[in-house]
């Protein structure tokens, strides 16, 4: 079996400005998203939401043999990681067949299959 990471990438900055009812509808798509991957056959190992990026750490090699740590915000990108699934399935085709449904929705994800 193969395993896929499906990202979620959004605005941070609007996703928190966004009325209750679009946060309600959002959460509807993911256990709509849930149920047909378990129709499906394919397997959720983890997933979930992320702390904010204001909260992330990058950490850079230094060039001298250390590390560079830098504190978020990281405001060089408009979107940020707000969450990810890792998912184990033997059915590609199908499995992208359910993450398009779930991106018809209204969803960003970027599909990643995990190299092997």
């Amino acid at each position: 079996m193969s395993r896929y990471l499906i990202l979620l990438p959004a605005p941070e900055a609007e996703w928190a400005q966004l009325p209750p009812e679009t946060h309600e509808a959002g959460m509807r798509s993911h256990g709509q998203f849930h149920q047909d991957l378990a129709e499906g056959g394919h397997e959720i190992l983890v997933g979930g939401p992320l702390d904010p990026s204001d909260r992330a750490a990058s950490m850079r090699p230094d060039g001298q043999g250390g590390t560079l740590v830098t504190d978020g915000p990281f405001t060089e990108s408009v979107e940020q990681i707000v969450g990810f699934y890792l998912i184990r399935s033997d059915d590609e085709a199908g499995l992208r067949t359910i993450c398009e449904r779930f991106s018809s929705r209204g969803e960003l994800i970027e599909f990643r299959k995990m190299a092997e």
